[in-house]
């Protein structure tokens, strides 16, 4: 490591210590030549299938193995995340000032609940209120503390009259956007009947959360509960199932049934564990506040390789590069270089998000090549 590692505040991704990026080789002109011929027959021959009206797209498993996904990080850590989510309750359980609550700490980058936020920008369609009300409310529930990241728009257009492209403008003017809340979800739908079928509502998320996952954003989607009871509570969502079929996930807000005011969410996603919070609401600020949550959040069991990887770049701007059997070696794992290497490439987010590392890989003339590097920590 004392010839593969650096601490420079600002490591830039090239030679570490005094071991090249790569070893070049001079090859004669004819050989490139015929390398290149031979590269350009590939494209030809994949571009031809692709103009094949018949052809479809597939990934072999070790394709699959050898690819890296990185996700974003959470908005509200354990409990919110890029996609998109409904937002769902009884009218006047309490939705409004809930989401309001959470669009103001997401802004100031505050707390929620004793959650770790990351902050950006947020915009809010609060399209059943005016500005007045809105005034009233977070002065209300915060005082005059105001930040510029916190936006809020009491009408806009339906989504099939050119929501998408106010919200487009609203994410390229504002390029920090983690949060669009849109109060309610009826406001912005197509008003062409009042029956809905499985395809129409789950043609409406999957419009939006096409959108969300564009910008790596969260959209939050506030709607309403039907009368009837169900054994399964997400069932008593307005509207079809192709509602949270399309969803990333839900929140459901009941009433507690005693005489202490308070509520319950039950929280369900695809990527996250069923939890259920119990809140009380605070008289004096109208703020919702956490009693208790039913279900711990599941987290993820311990990686050997991750954690290995860790100890060797304790210090932010550390560098490490070399070839997946140097980096086996060094960690001290019995693994081969492959299972090495597709263990980081499946674990890579899971590596920037709990352990600050970047990993990354490709190939040169002597194989595969990997670089760590421990980010600098936000101040």
């Amino acid at each position: 490591m004392d010839h593969e590692k650096t601490t420079a505040p600002s490591p830039t991704v090239g030679a570490v210590g005094e071991q090249p990026l790569s070893k070049e080789t001079i090859r004669s002109i004819t050989e490139s030549q015929g390398n290149c011929n031979d590269k350009t027959e590939e494209l030809l021959k994949k571009l031809r299938k692709t103009q094949d009206p018949n052809y479809l797209h597939t990934m072999t498993l070790n394709e699959l193995f050898d690819s890296i996904y990185l996700g974003s990080p959470p908005i509200v850590e354990r409990l919110l995340w890029p996609g998109t989510y409904l937002f769902v309750g009884a009218p006047k359980v309490g939705k409004s000032f809930m989401v309001a609550q959470i669009a103001y700490h997401v802004s100031m980058g505050i707390p929620l609940w004793g959650f770790p936020v990351h902050s950006g920008t947020v915009l809010y369609l609060a399209l059943e209120d005016d500005y007045q009300r809105l005034q009233s409310r977070l002065y209300r529930m915060y005082g005059t503390e105001g930040t510029e990241k916190l936006h809020f728009a009491v009408c806009a257009k339906h989504l099939e009259d050119g929501l998408e492209g106010q919200l487009e403008e609203f994410v390229r003017n504002h390029p920090d956007t983690k949060l669009v809340i849109i109060d309610t979800l009826q406001k912005v739908r197509e008003m062409t009947t009042e029956h809905y079928s499985y395809a129409s509502d789950y043609a409406l998320i999957a419009k939006l959360k096409e959108f969300a996952g564009a910008h790596k954003l969260c959209m939050l989607l506030v709607h309403h509960t039907r009368k009837q009871q169900s054994d399964d509570k997400f069932d008593m969502i307005s509207g079809t199932n192709g509602l949270l079929g399309a969803a990333d996930g839900a929140f459901l807000i009941q009433k507690l049934v005693r005489l202490k005011p308070g509520i319950t969410v039950d929280v369900s996603g695809r990527d996250q564990q069923d939890q259920r919070l119990t809140f009380e609401r605070n008289p004096e600020n109208l703020r919702w506040e956490l009693e208790n949550m039913a279900v711990e959040a599941w987290t993820a069991p311990p990686e050997p390789v991750l954690e290995a990887v860790a100890k060797q770049l304790p210090e932010s701007g550390m560098q490490w590069q070399g070839q997946p059997s140097q980096l086996a070696e060094l960690l001290g794992l019995e693994i081969s270089p492959v299972a090495l290497t597709k263990r980081l490439n499946v674990n890579a987010d899971r590596l920037m998000q709990d352990y600050g590392i970047r990993y990354q890989w490709r190939r040169s003339h002597e194989g595969r090549i990997i670089t760590l590097q421990k980010l600098e920590q936000e101040a």
